[in-house]
Parts: structure tokens; sequence; C-alpha cells
């Protein structure tokens, strides 16, 4: 007898568009990074996600860096990278600047971010963007310029959309009004920051439909496996993570028993979204796709069947694939 698939589960899915799939990475900081970030793309990679987005550091940092793996992930793989890109510090004239680099290489996906306040408290540099619907308007500005380039094509422009209430907002309502105006800016989807209880994506979902938001809002899931990550993540939202969890986990006689308690709780928050009607699921992956595809694999995900695009490297044998 098959399993269960997640259409079982979620009736709601039933006859519906396939589920979005996608996993952010972050450049490496070594060889030895590297080597070990190339083993999980490979495995990533397998599961055939329609993208993978791009991150680098606070302020720009390794932005070379990354731009560097976007462009192997275009000439090397089948994947399609989601370019992150912060606008805060840059002027007009250097973010364009970067948008046609980026262009160039083959990218057709952008998230835009506001990016981290200066550390030090001052103010911004003259003539830089302040925020992330100024970059929004900007990469359309870009786009239109290069039409002829892009064959009259889109760029995929993302964004950020936050569960909780962001730490500098006075309130989730503002968040709301930030995201919408985000839209109105161009933006196509977001992606929400991570969150840790099952009720926040819908209660998200709820206010910004309400306030008239209707482009695609993507759960970001990270595998609740680490107790050290959800801390500093917690500490990073302003959210606690819920402290049942750190203390199944922290009371887990084994790296396998905590693994299997974080996977099975990050399931549980994945199918929380995915009844509340999000069109996918982006996980965080940290660079690590072990966790990732455990997930998948309880999920089952209903997911087109992959198209004739071939990889110009041999894949492993024994990987995972999901339900389609």
């Amino acid at each position: 007898m098959s399993p269960p698939s997640l259409i079982d589960a979620h009736p709601n899915l039933a006859g519906a568009a396939p589920v979005a799939l996608s996993y952010e990475l972050f450049p490496p900081r070594s060889p030895a990074a590297a080597e070990s970030l190339w083993t999980t793309i490979g495995e990533l990679e397998a599961t055939s996600p329609d993208y993978v987005s791009v991150t680098y550091g606070a302020s720009g940092s390794n932005r070379n860096t990354a731009v560097e793996l976007i462009n192997r992930l275009v000439q090397e793989t089948t994947l399609r990278p989601l370019a992150h890109l912060t606008c805060v510090g840059n002027t007009p004239q250097e973010l364009a600047e970067i948008i046609g680099e980026l262009l160039d290489v083959g990218v057709r996906g952008i998230l835009a971010l506001r990016g981290d306040q200066p550390r030090d408290g001052g103010a911004p540099a003259d003539g830089s963007l302040r925020y992330a619907q100024d970059l929004i308007e900007l990469i359309r500005r870009v786009e239109q310029r290069r039409s002829a380039l892009l064959c009259a094509g889109k760029v995929a422009v993302g964004v950020a959309a936050y569960p909780t209430r962001h730490p500098e907002s006075p309130s989730e309502a503002h968040d709301v009004e930030v995201l919408l105006a985000k839209q109105r800016s161009g933006a196509d989807f977001a992606i929400t920051q991570v969150f840790f209880h099952t009720e926040q994506y819908a209660q998200l979902l709820s206010r910004a439909r309400r306030a008239g938001v209707t482009i695609p809002i993507v759960p970001g899931v990270m595998p609740l496996t680490s107790i050290r990550r959800l801390t500093r993540l917690g500490e990073l939202t302003g959210v606690e993570p819920a402290p049942e969890l750190i203390e199944r986990l922290a009371a887990a006689d084994t790296d396998a028993e905590r693994n299997r308690i974080g996977v099975s709780a990050t399931v549980d928050l994945a199918n929380a979204a995915l009844d509340a009607g999000a069109p996918g699921l982006h996980l965080y992956t940290f660079n690590e796709h072990a966790s990732a595809l455990e997930v998948l694999d309880k999920l089952a995900l209903p997911r087109p069947r992959s198209g004739n695009r071939h990889s110009s490297h041999q894949r492993p044998a024994g990987r995972r694939q999901l339900a389609s």
C-alpha cells in the first residue's frame, strides 16, 4: 500500500496546482565549507526545486562570493537562483550596477530587501536607498531598460514578510502596510521570515489579505533541530521558540533523537501553513541538506515531474525524490 500523500492529509490541495518548493543557501566561508555546500547543492538539486535563494552577509559582506556562487549555479546545475539584494548604504547607481551584473550572469529572480541599518547607529550615506520598495522600483527601471535583452521577459521580484512584528516596527498592522507598499511598487511574491508557532502563518495571511495584499506569501520554514540556532534566531526575530520544544530537544539523549523531535515539529509547522493555504514552502537549509530532506520525505509534497533540463554533473545514486 502506498503511503498517504500530502493531498490525503490536506484535501484542500486536491486538484490544486503543485506546491512550490525552494531553499535558501549562503556563500561558503572556507574551502571545506565550499566542498560541503556543493554536496548539499547536489542533494537538493535532485528534488527539482523551483528555485534556490542565495543570501550574503550583513551590509553586503561577501556579496562577490555570492555572485560567484550564483554564477556557478547557473552554469553547472539545473537550479534557478533567486539573488538576495539589500539596499541600505548603497546608492541607486551602485545598486543598478549590481542588478545589471546579476542579470548578465543569468539571474531572473531577485529578493529585494532593506538590509540591516548601520551598526554604529549613524545615518546611511547620502543618496543611498532606505527602503525595500525603493529597491523594487529600481529593479523595475533597470529591467525596463534591458527589456530587449530579456526578450520582453520579466524579472521575478520577491520581498520579505513577517509572521510576527518586525523588531523595528510599531505593530503587526504596520508590517502589513509595508508589505502592501512593496506590492504596489512591483513585488511579485513574498517569503516569510522564520516563525515557530503553527498559528502564526495563518494569522499573517489573514491580516495581509484583509489589507489588500494579493501576492503569494510563501512560508519560510527552518528545520527545528538545533537549540543553538533556535535560540539565536529567537533573539534576532524577537519571537521566543516554543519552550516545550526547547525542553524536549534539550532532554534528548542522542543527536538522532533530537533530530527526530525537531523534524517532527518542523513537519507540523509546514502542515499548518499548507492547511492555511500556503502556495509552497521555502526551507532555510543553513547549507545542510539532511534535515531538510527528512522534512520533505515526511511531507511528500505534490510536485510537477522534472522537465528536460539536465545537470552538467553526475547525480549521486540513491537520492530522495519528492512525490510527483
